[in-house]
């Protein structure tokens, strides 16, 4: 039984990671990108 709550837990926290990121990419937002283009050297 506990193995099967620290797993849905874990399962929640990556949906939780992965629709922030979709969210963020949709926003224009991205890993690679803080989106502060004043600090950015050459990278677009």
């Amino acid at each position: 039984m506990g193995t099967f709550v620290v797993g849905a837990g874990l399962i929640a926290v990556v949906a939780l990671v992965i629709r922030r990121m979709i969210k963020d990419k949709k926003n224009g937002k991205s890993l690679q990108c803080g989106g502060d283009c004043g600090k950015c050297k050459g990278c677009h």
